[in-house]
């Protein structure tokens, strides 16, 4: 099977949406965004809307990253061999990265434990040499921290030192750094918060920071700060923006003033405050008050300088009113006004946590409440024609199952953020990945599902948190979408639903038909008729030729919901089809062995056809054997059960089915999270909390024999999948992955002695462990090989984890 012992991993594809919070993003001067997705820092390509790789480091929820140098610095690092990248988390740990742009390698360069006693929520930096930086951090602690780094010339490793610690009344939320017009030695810090303040700080780039004034105006949180490179040689604006709505621009200038009698003077009230740094004296003065946003704006950022170091006169704002805006100035008045508009209309859509200008400002990115990104191009040439691009999505929360389509033509994914999705190689596009359906979105948090595998249409079966499972079908512009995106040709002439749409308090998918969709859009009812952002249309199911961007995943991608199916006394825990699609099992969360029973559901009618009971916790996981003779399933009561099934009953017609407990035994000592089958033979694994992987083997349908345990791991096994590349082989491949978020291939072989050719010999050795770099940093929760096809040397696998994310490797066995 493996012919040298040599299995090569590569990574196709990565799924992840951002977390949910203000300054979590960052665009630098290399042109990469990075976003925080639970524990991850996660690194994306907007050329080729791919998450290129998820670094792994920090214990806690990533909160802001910023890039060294950012887009504003990006005239400055032209020649850069290697960038940096700075993050900090819900613990206060700060990390500095490496990227090395000729190797493409990342690096963890230092790791700062102790910069912050709370969760860390801004990070600001500004380059003041070529081997020069000074960084500012801020936490929820009430302290902001000033840093220099020492960045190596000529190889080396960084330093990093500490060169102040500001205290403050209340926690403050942004920061912004530049250098003081006509004094380049001296830096002015901008801090700004909950007290509805901006503090300005005075120093050096070796000395302590002295409070210089304060700002007075905004009237709710400060949100966003950021200062503009020094205009001529004597000004340097500051940008503000908060939750009263309202963006401030503040111009500080040089003046001869002296401060102790400015202070008293008529001017001083009028004009705005007065500080000295150095042998210089500075005058803030409000330059303007820009209206226009209907809610918080939570971010503000100049259009970075170009490459002659001129810095347009141009500003970015993104709020919570879903809406991205562009301010410059008129060339007659000098009125700052709004010159450009962009949002999103989505029923889920909350508005923006921040907007942020690419280095070159031909481009402007956006997350959102549901850690997508917003990614809008101008393409016009001499005017203003901003059109969106395609970003890479995925999940906001945790994501507890995957199972592959029927013939594996995509994946299929569910989620605590209360969504579930699809994702496909899109054929015209270099065979890339992308999210191309978003058929359930949900009030409740999902946790498990399963895809009929049986013919005809197209159907899957979600569980919740609820007692209620949900049958979703495939309508008619899903098996179009899939025609285009795939090699695959699907007959859908009975299919007669077109979409499903849902009411904004309902959680049920109501099914949109293809002839009252058509009558809808000739009666102007369609998009057309929609052109405010606080309207929310019906549902128009959208047939796509080319991977979708977020506004049409988010509402026009639905399934319609056929079925519910009623009996459990919990919420669904876990749900799984036979091979040939004609049951479904299902299980819910039990603290008694009544409620820990298993039901059987008959595909098509959607009866309970049966109920089995044997465990006495919440049963895990469960899985049919590849004969579909036996259903497998394993629970927190640290017992396997194994039942028969008898399908006679199916095939005749009548009601019920006789099914039978074959054995209960207790398997591990610890809660059993995953088992999984051997694709040929009566053989299963199981995986446990105590860190172990069991394989047994029916023997004459009634006798259970464990035949090996793998060695030891080092935290729990929480996923497993069996696949066997050889069928005219007893091995295969068993896929483990763990609470840690790491990934292991085990090689599987068993060998029947001459002396009883009834006994298998087990032998079981390492195949490859994955790169920590291409795992997921949280725990793995479901992994799942897809259907290999004959012509095909390699094999690919899926996973999910509580890191947000969805993966999927490429095996290749040398």
């Amino acid at each position: 099977m493996v012919k040298n012992g040599v299995v090569d991993v590569e990574r196709l594809f990565i799924g992840g949406g951002c977390n949910r919070i203000v300054n979590n993003v960052s665009w630098g001067a290399c042109g990469l965004i990075s976003f925080g997705s639970q524990n991850a820092v996660s690194i994306f390509s907007p050329e080729t809307a791919k998450i290129l790789t998820t670094l792994p480091g920090h214990k806690a929820s990533v909160n802001c990253t910023h890039w060294l140098p950012s887009s504003k610095f990006a005239f400055k690092a032209t020649d850069w061999e290697k960038h940096y990248l700075l993050s900090g988390d819900a613990e206060g740990v700060i990390i500095l990265w490496e990227l090395s742009l000729t190797e493409n390698k990342w690096r963890n360069v230092s790791q700062l434990l102790q910069s912050h006693k709370k969760g860390v929520t801004c990070i600001t930096a500004i380059l003041t040499s070529q081997t020069e930086a000074i960084f500012a951090s801020t936490s929820s602690d009430c302290v902001v921290n000033i840093w220099k780094i020492a960045l190596p010339s000529l190889g080396g490793d960084c330093t990093i030192t500490c060169l102040d610690s500001l205290s403050t009344s209340k926690p403050m939320v942004t920061l912004s750094l530049a250098e003081l017009p006509g004094n380049t030695t001296h830096l002015i810090l901008a801090i700004g918060g909950l007290d509805n303040k901006i503090h300005l700080h005075c120093g050096d780039s070796s000395g302590k920071f002295t409070r210089a004034c304060e700002l007075k105006g905004h009237t709710d949180w400060i949100r966003s700060l950021d200062f503009s490179l020094p205009i001529e040689t004597n000004t340097l604006l500051l940008v503000s923006s908060s939750q009263d709505k309202g963006i401030r621009i503040w111009k500080m200038s040089l003046c001869n003033l002296d401060k102790k009698k400015a202070e008293n003077s008529l001017a001083y009230y009028i004009k705005g405050p007065v500080f000295t740094s150095g042998s210089f004296t500075y005058q803030v003065s409000l330059e303007s008050l820009l209206i226009g946003h209907e809610d918080w704006v939570y971010s503000v950022e100049w259009q970075p300088p170009s490459l002659s170091c001129y810095q347009p006169q141009s500003i970015l704002s993104a709020s919570m009113d879903k809406t991205m805006m562009i301010w410059q100035p008129e060339s007659t008045t000098g009125i700052w006004v709004n010159v450009v508009t962009v949002g999103e209309l989505s029923h889920s859509a909350l508005g923006f946590y921040g907007g942020h200008w690419s280095p070159n400002g031909d481009s402007i990115l956006a997350h959102g409440y549901g850690g997508s990104f917003h990614l809008w191009k101008n393409v016009g040439d001499g005017f203003d024609n901003w059109k969106p691009q395609k970003v890479p999505s995925g999940h906001f929360a945790a994501v507890m199952d995957i199972a592959w389509g029927r013939n594996s033509e995509y994946l299929m994914s569910v989620s605590h953020d209360q969504t579930t999705r699809i994702f496909a190689s899109w054929l015209n596009e270099a065979n890339t990945w992308h999210e191309i359906a978003r058929p359930q979105v949900h009030g409740h948090d999902i946790n498990c599902l399963t895809v009929i595998k049986g013919k005809g249409n197209y159907k899957f079966v979600s569980g919740a948190e609820e007692k209620v499972a949900r049958v979703f079908e495939a309508p008619l512009s899903f098996l179009k979408t899939l025609n285009n995106a795939t090699s695959c040709v699907h007959d859908f002439e009975d299919v007669q639903v077109l979409g499903a749409n849902m009411s904004a308090l309902g959680l049920s998918q109501k099914p949109i038909y293809a002839q009252a969709s058509s009558e809808r859009t000739t009666d102007g009812i369609g998009n057309e008729g929609f052109d405010m952002l606080e309207t929310v249309p019906d549902a128009i199911p959208s047939v796509l030729t080319e991977s979708p961007i977020e506004e049409q995943l988010a509402w026009h991608t639905l399934w319609p919901e056929s079925h519910k199916l009623y009996g459990h006394g919990n919420e669904i825990f876990s749900l799984c089809c036979d091979h040939q699609g004609k049951l479904v099992a299902s299980s819910c969360k039990a603290q008694s062995a009544s409620v820990a029973e298993i039901w059987l559901w008959e595909v098509g009618t959607w009866k309970a056809v049966g109920r089995l009971q044997s465990n006495s916790l919440t049963v895990t996981q469960m899985e049919f054997s590849y004969d579909d003779n036996y259903l497998l399933a394993v629970s927190r009561d640290r017992h396997l059960s194994l039942f028969s099934i008898d399908r006679t009953a199916i095939l005749t017609g009548t009601d019920g089915i006789n099914h039978k407990l074959i054995t209960r035994q207790e398997a591990h000592k610890r809660i059993i999270w995953t088992c999984s089958w051997n694709p040929f033979t009566h053989q299963f694994a199981t995986g446990s909390r105590d860190k172990t992987v069991k394989i047994f083997q029916l023997h004459n349908n009634s006798h259970l024999q464990q035949l090996l345990t793998l060695p030891t791991f080092k935290t729990s096994v929480t996923a497993l999948s069996w696949t066997n590349p050889n069928p005219l082989h007893n091995n295969g491949i068993l896929a483990v992955g763990m609470e840690s978020g790491l990934i292991e291939l085990w090689n599987l072989s068993f060998v029947k002695p001459e002396q009883d050719p009834t006994l298998s010999l087990p032998n079981a050795s390492l195949l490859t462990r994955f790169d920590p770099f291409m795992c997921h940093v949280s725990s793995v929760n479901r992994l799942a090989w897809r259907e290999k096809k004959d012509d095909c040397e390699s094999l690919e696998l899926a996973s999910c984890g509580s890191d947000h994310c969805v993966r999927i490797y490429k095996v290749s066995l040398v």
